[in-house]
């Protein structure tokens, strides 16, 4: 799975009543650090969850390279062999502490500054003046071995997606420095998709539809509500994974359960990430995967798992030559995702119908994939 990107909220500038809201709104809108006045760490703790970055030992993160004033970043050494700043960084980072460098980036000699007092910290804030991308571009290049998490400062959710997808990699995320509180929304929203892949489907034709009696099927119970095209990959073989559909469109005999999964039976894979497990290891709190018919994903937490004894059905389709199955609740609210990205109930399912599935030639040992002759009927 890509490295998760974060969010880091600047609320360091002015008075706390100035800076609450931006707290708060980053709190509840999933943002992961707040840059502070040393003064407000414990306020913001009190406040909810979150790390905290600021000038003292207070906070999670100690921030090293900002100057009294709190805005911008101190003059420069000629040699910076005799940077205290880089001093302090190493001593701290030595003695076990989270550290930040922080550094305006004015010009090439603040660039190659930031460079080398990002080697001796944890994270690296750099904030461009008329410089964007091409400052941006060399620090990741030239510190890319190193354990260094670089973020980049933006001022919109603009810039914000630009800073994450510069390079193949892009920045390990951004400082948002605004007073526009649905800006942090934007921004955190581009932060989710930058950090999913995009899952290829392909079309599968379904060869065999039938009853095989009861069994226990698991219901996944997502944080998140879904929409129509939405569902979760699911098969009985860890390399043919049928879209299962969300239960997000209204039915006459249930109401619509758009935070729901009928995944199928407890044997199934599911995929995760990079990586599949049983349906049956699912409990709350796990992560999981949501993806549409586009192959666009998203995470979700899993707010509960129902095991329960139903009617099952065996639905088979074969794709690239391979048949592959799985085996879903009998029921009209179950459905599979139809290539033209519409729900098919399985009730409805025939033969010859096209259905929408992840395929991958390699098969899977402990949900990881590997070059190994694995035969799964």
């Amino acid at each position: 799975m890509k490295k998760e990107k974060s969010v880091w909220i600047k609320a360091d500038l002015g008075t706390w009543d100035a800076n609450k809201s931006l707290v708060t709104t980053g709190l509840e809108s999933g943002a992961d650090f707040i840059l502070l006045n040393e003064n407000d760490v414990k306020k913001v703790k009190e406040l909810g969850n979150i790390k905290t970055a600021a000038m003292g030992c207070e906070a999670d993160i100690i921030v090293i390279g900002k100057n009294s004033e709190g805005d911008g970043t101190k003059k420069l050494p000629s040699d910076f062999s005799n940077s205290g700043d880089i001093k302090e960084a190493q001593r701290l980072s030595g003695e076990g502490k989270n550290v930040a460098g922080y550094v305006v980036i004015k010009n090439k000699k603040y660039e190659q500054f930031a460079a080398e007092l990002g080697r001796s910290c944890d994270y690296l804030l750099v904030i461009g003046t008329d410089w964007k991308v091409i400052p941006l571009e060399n620090l990741i290049a030239g510190l890319q071995k190193l354990d260094v998490e670089i973020i980049a400062g933006v001022q919109n959710a603009e810039e914000a997606k630009l800073a994450l997808l510069t390079l193949e990699h892009g920045s390990d995320g951004v400082l948002l420095e605004t007073d526009n509180l649905s800006e942090i929304k934007k921004v955190i929203a581009i932060r989710d998709r930058s950090g999913m892949e995009k899952i290829p489907l392909v079309k599968a034709t379904v060869t065999k539809v039938r009853s095989v009696g009861m069994g226990d099927r698991v219901c996944v119970d997502t944080a998140s509500l879904m929409v129509v095209g939405e569902g979760m990959l699911i098969g009985s073989q860890s390399n043919g994974l049928f879209l299962v559909h969300s239960e997000s469109e209204e039915s006459p005999y249930v109401a619509a359960r758009p935070f729901r999964v009928n995944a199928g039976a407890v044997h199934a894979y599911i995929r995760v990430g990079e990586k599949t497990r049983y349906l049956s290891e699912l409990s709350s709190g796990d992560d999981v995967l949501i993806l549409n018919s586009s192959g666009e994903t998203r995470p979700a937490v899993i707010g509960r798992v129902k095991i329960e004894r139903r009617p099952l059905m065996l639905v088979e389709a074969e794709v690239e030559g391979t048949r592959i199955k799985t085996l879903l609740q009998n029921a009209e609210t179950i459905k599979l995702v139809g290539v033209d990205g519409k729900p098919l109930p399985v009730t409805a399912l025939k033969e010859g119908d096209e259905v929408l599935v992840y395929f991958e030639a390699a098969a899977r040992h402990f949900g990881i994939k590997i070059e190994e002759t694995i035969i799964e009927k």
